[in-house]
């Protein structure tokens, strides 16, 4: 992005990269900790994830102020519209990802007074590609970086067919015993939130089009993203 003469402007806008990057941080650690308190049963620290969505709310209000306090004062045409819209959509689909996360330690909060079942170990192999999804596309928008959020964007289809693997997994179990549908409905709930996690990165992805192409994600080609 060209520098422009009012240098404030320039940091307002970094300042709005900065915040994402910090807010993207933070639920990538909420991803990760919800699933170790799910495996762990671990109660501490799903209490944690949960309190720690407020502080990913806060950032998400912080940014909505910068930028209409951007938009009011510095009435950015082309790029830099682009730039600050794309910025309040990416932290309200991250704020939604947090929320995800929050509700998966919610469910192990729940998990933790029940016994334990098998296919919850599947759980940290079927939320690796969500969590480098969240990293990576938060990478791409500071780098501005259409080829990685292409990349990012094609996984998606990964994260669906393991949802949709261990939704027959669980079903499986369920009709086994009828003693598993307690704990597989909340397994299927954290399943749910998970495969929801990579809709929200490609959401992302797509922002990140805009912002840099100025174009809908649909108009593009493969070609496009280089």
């Amino acid at each position: 992005m060209s520098e422009h003469i009012v240098k404030a402007y320039d940091t307002e806008l970094q300042d709005l990269d900065d915040m994402i990057v910090e807010m993207g941080e933070a639920t990538a650690r909420q991803i990760q900790d919800s699933i170790q308190s799910v495996i762990t049963r671990n109660t501490e620290l799903a209490k944690a994830v949960i309190d720690l969505d407020q502080g990913v709310d806060q950032l998400e209000r912080k940014i909505d102020a910068l930028a209409v306090r951007i938009l009011a004062l510095r009435q950015p045409v082309a790029a830099d519209l682009r730039r600050v819209v794309a910025a309040l959509k990416i932290s309200n689909q991250i704020e939604r990802i947090a929320d995800y996360a929050a509700n998966m330690a919610k469910r192990a909060l729940a998990l933790n007074d029940i016994p334990e079942v098998t296919p919850v170990y599947v759980l940290p192999r079927m939320v690796k590609i969500p969590l480098e999804m969240i990293r990576g596309v938060i990478k791409a928008y500071v780098d501005l970086d259409l080829e990685a959020a292409y990349r990012i964007w094609q996984l998606d289809e990964e994260v669906d067919e393991m949802y949709m693997s261990y939704l027959r997994e669980l079903l499986t179990y369920m009709m086994e015993d009828p003693r598993n549908i307690g704990p597989c409905t909340h397994l299927l709930f954290i399943a749910k939130n998970i495969e929801r996690i990579g809709d929200q990165c490609t959401n992302i992805a797509e922002s990140i089009h805009y912002m840099v192409k100025g174009t809908p994600f649909e108009e593009s080609h493969i070609e496009s993203a280089s």
